[in-house]
């Protein structure tokens, strides 16, 4: 009997708190495979990144993978020059490959919204858009890191940057 009663009591279930990282991974992430997108968002969501990351999506069709990573392009952890962004972007591409092995490419935008006046439909056929884009880069899994960084910086092009939110979201380099 007495080792019944110490069988019961062992196997009582520990209660689980799930982390920040695990909440913003289940709000943040969308797609066809939610489940890879969550992951993902488990990883990259341990670190506080400088831009914001507001959504993770990942999407599979006929065995192809697809991440989607949406950065907020405003209101910044702490001020940035452009090269600390591409630095995040670089940092990102490598824990989201490590987090999604099947993954094929990623594709990165920075948004920033849209003054929407009161009244304006936002949702629907006639909807306004609420927020614009104003940086993306797409990277393959193939793609080594100093191709990246080049390329995002616009250096070699394939990245797409808005000027003006280029020269009013980054801090100058000094």
């Amino acid at each position: 009997m007495a080792a019944l009663a110490f069988t019961a009591a062992s196997s009582i279930a520990c209660a689980y708190a799930p982390t920040v990282a695990d909440l913003d991974a289940a709000a943040r992430a969308v797609g066809n495979r939610r489940d890879i997108a969550q992951s993902i968002g488990q990883a990259i969501f341990r670190t506080q990144w400088p831009a914001e990351v507001n959504q993770v999506s990942a999407n599979e069709l006929d065995r192809h993978l697809i991440v989607g990573i949406r950065i907020w392009g405003v209101k910044f952890h702490h001020p940035l020059t452009r090269a600390e962004f591409v630095d995040e972007i670089v940092s990102l591409t490598g824990n989201i490959f490590s987090a999604a092995p099947d993954a094929e490419e990623i594709d990165f935008w920075a948004a920033v919204p849209i003054d929407v006046s009161k009244g304006e439909v936002v949702n629907g056929d006639l909807a306004r858009p609420t927020s614009r884009t104003v940086f993306s880069v797409t990277v393959l899994r193939s793609e080594g890191t100093q191709a990246l960084r080049e390329r995002a910086m616009g250096e070699t092009g394939g990245a797409f940057w808005d000027a003006q939110w280029e020269h009013d979201a980054f801090k100058p380099v000094t």
